[in-house]
C-alpha cells in the first residue's frame, strides 16, 4: 500500500491490519516503528505544523540560537539566508542566574522573574519551552528549579531543560539541541499516543510499541518521546541495522549499505559488521551533491549513523534546463501523484518511467497491485525532455538513468574516498525497492567486485526493526587535562551512568543479563575544536590513564596521519547501553554445489537496454523460482513482489545458502 504523509498512523494501521488478515495473528506482543514524522516536520510537509515554543536562558544569552556559529552555509553569498529561529525573539526569554565552569553558584536563580516569564507563557498559549541555562552540564541544579517550578506554573505544557537533553559545552549546540526536543515533543508524543489507542483498539493483546533512533537502536514510545529528536533518521537507520547483519552473515569485512527508495538513496559504511555512527548532524538542512551544507539546517546533537543522502530515487524527476540540457532531481513525485506511468495523474518523466521504457521494469509492480502504462511514460518523456532537448526516447531513458547513477556513485565516494576508503574494499549490499534495479550499475562505475541483494529487498529496512537491541546513550562533562583525571572519580561518573541506564533499561523490561554497557572518552588537543571518540577501559583504575592517552594518539594519528606530544583533554565521558533481544535467525542451507538454472525457470523474455550492449533480449525469472545453489548469467531480470533486480551482460548471479542474491562479475 502506499504511504499516507499527513498522517501516518493511518499507513501504519492499515499495515498492521493487512499482516493481520494474511497471517490470522490473534496476539502481537511487540510492534517495532520507525517514522520520519521529525524530519518531515522540519521540512514544511502539509499537514504538519510546529507548535509554539518557547526558550527560556541565561541573562545575556537570549540571541545564542540566532546568532549560532559562523559557519557559513555558502561561503561566497553576500545574499545569503541562514535557518529561521525556531523560536521568534518575542518568546525568548532571560532569568537572573549564574552558574560557573566550574558549577559554582555565582548568581542565585530569580523565581520571581521565573513566575512572571511563566505567566507571560501561559497568555501566549505556548505548547512547549526549552530551558538552557549557562553551564548547567556541570551544575544543573538551576534548570531543575527552574524545570519545577515552569512544570507547576504550565502543567499542559512540555518542559525541556537541557541537562535532560545534551549535558554537554558548547552553547550554541545545547540550545539548538533542546529547543529542536522542544519543537518536536508536542508532535511526537501526540502522534506515539494516538498510535497506542489505535493499537489497542485492534484488540491484539497489548502489543508493545517501540520506537527506533537514528543512532541504530530503539526504546519505548515512551523513552523516545523525552527525546524525539533521536527519532530523526530512524527509517535509514533500520536498513543500515540489517545490512550490518548480512555483512556479518557472511563475513563480510567492508561493506555498503545502499538504500534506494522513492524519492532519495541512501549510503553508509559498515565496517567489521559495525556501522560508522557520528554525534552531531543537522535537520531541515540542504544537502547538495550528497553533502549536508553545515549551518543550513538546525544543529542537533544526539548519536546518529552516518548516511550520505542524495535525490535519486524511483520518482526523481527527469527535466530540461534553459539550456536544453536534461536534468535529473532534485524534485521528485512522490508516491502521489507518483511516477506518469503509475496512471495516478503524474505528468512528469521519472527514473520509473525511465526503468520501464528500457525493459528492465515489467508491466506492473507489487504483485500486479500496481499496473505500469509505458504509453503514459512515453507521453511524459516525448512532452517534457525529447521535445526541448533533441534527444530520442531511448537517449533521454537511458540518460536519466545515467544521471540518477551519476548521482549516486557520488554519494558511495563520499562515503568512502573521502574518509580514506578504497570503494573497491567494498561489497555493495543494495536494497530498496530501487536499489537492485541500480546496483551493478553502480558497481561497474566504481570498480567494486560484489552486489548483495538480501530477501524481500524493498522491505529490508523493516527486518533492522527486528535485528536492533534497546540502546540509550548518556554523557557526562569532564574537560580536564587527561594528568589532572583522578582515576576514582572518573570510575564514579562512569558508574553513575551505567547505574541510570540499568534503570531505563529495567523500566523497558530488559532482564539483567542481557544488558551490557560500552564506554568511551570524547578527547582533544588543546585548542582544537573537535573531539575524537576512544572506547574506555572498565573498571577504570591506575592504568586508565594511559590507556586513553594510548588510545588517542592511535585515533589522531589514524584520523588527521599525525599526533602530537601535546597534553590530551577529555571532554566528555560516555555511556552506550544497550539492551539485547531475541532476534530472528537466517536459516542457511548447506550447499553442495552450484548449478545452473534450468531454462524452465524462465518466465519470459523481453528487449532490455544495457549501456555495452544496446538491445539485448533477456531473460526474466520470478525470484520465488530461484533456490540456494542456481545460478543465472546475465543479462537477466529478477521479479519480485517489492523489487526488481537487473543483472547486466558479463554479471553472474548465485542463490547463497541464506537465499541472498551474490551478483559478481565474470
Amino acid at each position: 500500500m502506499l504511504s499516507t504523509p499527513t498522517d501516518p498512523s493511518i499507513g501504519v494501521l492499515e499495515g498492521i491490519k493487512e499482516v493481520i488478515n494474511e497471517s490470522g495473528a490473534k496476539v502481537i506482543d511487540v510492534i517495532v516503528h520507525a517514522t520520519t514524522l521529525g524530519t518531515n516536520a522540519f521540512l514544511g510537509q502539509a499537514g504538519l505544523e510546529l507548535p509554539k515554543v518557547a526558550l527560556i536562558t541565561t541573562e545575556g544569552f537570549r540571541d545564542v540560537l540566532e546568532i549560532g556559529r559562523q559557519r557559513r552555509a555558502e561561503l561566497y553569498n553576500p545574499f545569503i539566508t541562514k535557518p529561521k529561529p525556531l523560536i521568534p525573539r518575542r518568546l525568548r526569554f532571560t532569568v537572573a542566574e549564574r552558574i560557573s565552569h566550574e558549577g559554582k553558584e555565582l548568581k542565585p536563580l530569580s523565581k520571581d522573574e521565573l513566575k512572571k516569564i511563566a505567566e507571560t507563557l501561559r497568555d501566549e498559549g505556548v505548547k512547549s519551552v526549552a530551558i538552557v541555562f549557562l553551564h548547567s552540564y556541570v551544575n544543573p541544579e538551576h534548570e531543575r528549579m527552574a524545570e519545577e517550578l515552569v512544570g507547576e506554573e504550565l502543567p499542559n505544557a512540555y518542559v525541556v531543560p537541557s541537562y535532560k537533553v545534551d549535558p554537554e559545552y558548547r552553547e550554541f549546540e545545547r540550545v539548538s539541541t533542546t529547543v529542536v526536543n522542544a519543537v518536536l515533543m508536542p508532535l511526537l508524543s501526540k502522534y506515539f499516543s494516538k498510535l497506542n489507542s489505535l493499537l489497542k483498539n485492534l484488540r491484539l493483546g497489548r502489543p508493545e510499541l517501540l520506537i527506533m533512533k537514528s543512532d541504530g537502536g530503539f526504546s519505548t514510545s515512551t523513552e523516545a518521546g523525552k527525546v524525539p529528536a533521536a527519532t530523526i533518521e530512524s527509517g535509514p537507520a533500520a536498513g543500515v541495522i540489517a545490512a550490518s547483519r548480512v555483512a556479518k552473515e557472511l563475513g563480510i569485512m567492508r561493506a555498503l549499505s545502499f538504500d534506494m527508495g522513492g524519492t532519495t538513496a541512501k549510503v553508509s559504511t559498515i565496517l567489521e559488521g559495525r556501522p560508522e555512527v557520528t554525534k552531531e548532524f543537522e535537520v531541515g538542512g540542504k544537502v547538495h551533491k550528497g553533502r549536508l551544507i553545515r549551518g543550513s539546517g538546525y544543529v542537533i546533537r544526539y548519536p546518529h549513523i552516518d548516511l550520505v543522502e542524495v535525490s535519486a530515487g524511483g520518482g526523481t524527476i527527469a527535466w530540461v534546463d534553459e539550456a536544453g540540457h536534461l536534468r535529473v532531481g532534485p524534485y521528485s513525485a512522490g508516491s502521489e501523484p507518483g511516477p506518469a506511468s503509475y496512471g495516478r495523474g503524474g505528468k512528469d518523466p521519472t527514473v520509473t518511467d525511465a526503468n520501464l521504457l528500457l525493459g528492465r521494469l515489467g508491466d506492473s509492480l507489487a504483485g500486479g497491485e500496481i499496473v505500469l502504462s509505458k504509453d503514459l511514460a512515453v507521453q511524459a518523456f516525448r512532452k517534457k525532455v525529447c521535445s526541448s532537448s533533441g534527444l530520442s526516447l531511448e537517449e533521454a531513458s537511458y540518460g536519466t538513468l545515467t544521471l540518477a547513477n551519476a548521482e549516486m556513485a557520488r554519494a558511495i565516494r563520499i562515503a568512502t574516498v573521502e574518509k580514506g576508503y578504497d570503494p573497491r574494499d567494498f561489497a555493495l549490499i543494495a536494497f530498496g525497492g530501487a536499489g537492485p534495479m541500480h546496483a551493478c550499475d553502480l558497481a561497474a562505475e566504481l570498480g567494486l567486485k560484489k552486489v548483495i541483494i538480501p530477501l524481500a529487498p524493498g522491505v529490508f529496512s523493516a527486518l533492522g526493526l527486528l535485528l536492533a537491541d534497546y540502546r540509550h546513550e548518556f554523557k557526562a562533562s569532564v574537560l580536564k587535562p587527561l594528568s589532572k583525571v583522578v582515576p576514582e572519580d572518573l570510575e564514579g561518573i562512569f558508574k553513575s551512568m551505567e547505574s541510570k541506564a540499568r534503570r531505563v533499561l529495567r523500566d523497558e523490561g530488559v532482564p539483567d543479563e542481557r544488558i551490557f554497557m560500552l564506554r568511551y572518552a570524547d578527547m582533544r588537543y588543546v585548542k582544537q575544536s573537535h573531539e575524537l571518540v576512544v572506547e574506555a577501559p572498565k573498571p577504570f583504575g591506575e592504568e586508565g590513564i594511559n590507556y586513553l592517552r594510548e588510545a588517542f594518539t592511535r585515533k589522531h594519528e589514524e584520523v588527521y596521519g599525525y599526533f602530537m606530544s601535546d597534553e590530551a583533554i577529555l571532554v566528555n565521558a560516555r555511556v552506550s547501553a544497550f539492551g539485547e533481544v531475541i532476534k530472528p535467525s537466517f536459516r542457511k542451507e548447506v550447499l553442495k554445489e552450484s548449478f545452473k538454472s534450468p531454462p524452465d525457470l524462465i518466465k519470459a523474455f523481453r528487449r532490455t537496454y544495457f549501456r555495452d550492449s544496446g538491445w539485448v533480449r533477456t531473460a526474466v525469472y520470478c525470484r520465488s523460482s530461484l533456490r540456494p545453489g542456481h545460478e543465472v548469467e546475465g543479462p537477466a531480470v529478477i521479479e519480485e513482489y517489492d523489487s526488481t533486480t537487473v543483472v547486466p551482460p558479463g554479471w553472474v548471479l548465485r542463490v547463497d545458502g541464506f537465499s541472498n542474491l551474490i551478483i559478481e562479475r565474470i
